[in-house]
């Protein structure tokens, strides 16, 4: 007998999320989240747009549709071109096990699977093109570290997170999931440092600066198992969560530090400022790549091509010419959305 549920929408995410990731993939927490964020914020808007997401067809999700969320991912919730392409592939991921698993979901597979993915900015540095990474001069992380109001509860526990996440360079999601037993900071311990949990569930230490330990312990009296960083509900903080408050902070930053509002600040934001500021003190970039978590060190060499950038154009305003005139150049029931959020 036919299954009479194989054309609707909310079916097929089931599925998909609780029994083809977990699995089949065998695929880690934080990546199936990941996915599943990325289905929740397209369900959204589809809803915002006067869909019936509960009784959906699955071919409600268009190509249209999706053009249409990841143009409103960009302008609207100014997401990143890399957060844009992330959401792209998780749709694709999504389509093709519903294709694979029915035959006359092909075609819509490939209506969707044409939609591209889109290219990052780039510049050419040293005549090789590198992708355009965003961070923060050192006044503007002061300035981002100076707007919670830490004579608030909330506002010392933004203030804390946003220090803990300069001094680590970690992920959203890494912080977000970060408990107390990982951070080594009692008796005994002469080096503080964190045990952060990363992609493909590898571990990795990073140390602690004695105003991060001092900032952070009076939000440390709970028990081992729990997490550092609580909502003002008093559970875990998510990822959503931390680029809601970074993003708030920015704006509230950029009326003291007006070189910020030209810029996207985002959690990766804040990891590329960490990096950039490692290297601009003489961290080599191996120490550099195991403190981020990066796999490859020729992700972390995009840094070293960046800072050897700004180093080439802080020459060239120093440069004299017995002619030249330049003058320096300055840088400027459980609903399907419920069940997505219970998983």
């Amino acid at each position: 007998m036919k299954n009479i549920y194989n054309r609707n929408l909310g079916y097929w995410i089931k599925h998909y999320l609780l029994d083809h990731l977990p699995i089949v993939r065998n695929l880690s927490r934080n990546t199936i989240l990941s996915y599943r964020d990325a289905l929740r914020q397209l369900l959204n808007y589809m809803s915002s747009q006067k869909y019936d997401i509960e009784n959906a067809d699955v071919e409600a999700i268009t190509s249209t549709i999706v053009k249409d969320f990841l143009v409103y991912l960009e302008h609207e919730m100014h997401c990143s071109v890399s957060t844009r392409n992330q959401r792209l592939a998780a749709i694709h991921s999504f389509a093709s096990y519903v294709a694979s698993q029915s035959p006359e979901h092909l075609h819509w597979y490939h209506t969707l699977k044409s939609i591209p993915i889109k290219r990052r900015q780039i510049k050419e540095i040293g005549g090789r093109a590198v992708p355009q990474i965003e961070y923060l001069e050192k006044d503007e992380m002061q300035a981002m570290l100076n707007a919670p109001d830490r004579r608030t509860t909330q506002g010392y526990r933004d203030y804390a997170l946003l220090l803990f996440m300069y001094n680590t360079g970690v992920r959203a999601s890494e912080a977000a999931n970060i408990i107390i037993e990982d951070l080594k900071i009692g008796k005994g311990i002469s080096s503080p440092y964190v045990i952060i949990h990363g992609k493909g569930n590898k571990t990795r230490s990073c140390p602690l600066w004695e105003r991060t330990v001092k900032t952070i312990s009076p939000l440390l009296n709970r028990e081992s198992c729990a997490p550092v960083f609580l909502n003002r509900y008093g559970n875990a903080i998510t990822r959503f969560g931390i680029y809601e408050l970074i993003s708030r902070y920015a704006v509230k930053a950029s009326e003291i530090k007006e070189s910020i509002r030209e810029k996207h600040v985002s959690p990766h934001t804040i990891r590329h400022t960490t990096a950039s500021h490692l290297l601009e003190a003489g961290v080599d970039i191996n120490t550099i790549r195991a403190w981020l978590g990066h796999v490859s060190v020729n992700t972390t060499n995009i840094y070293a091509e960046v800072n050897l950038r700004m180093k080439a154009e802080a020459l060239k305003t120093c440069e004299i010419g017995e002619t030249s005139s330049t003058k320096p150049i300055w840088k400027k029931d459980k609903s399907l959305l419920d069940f997505l959020m219970s998983i």
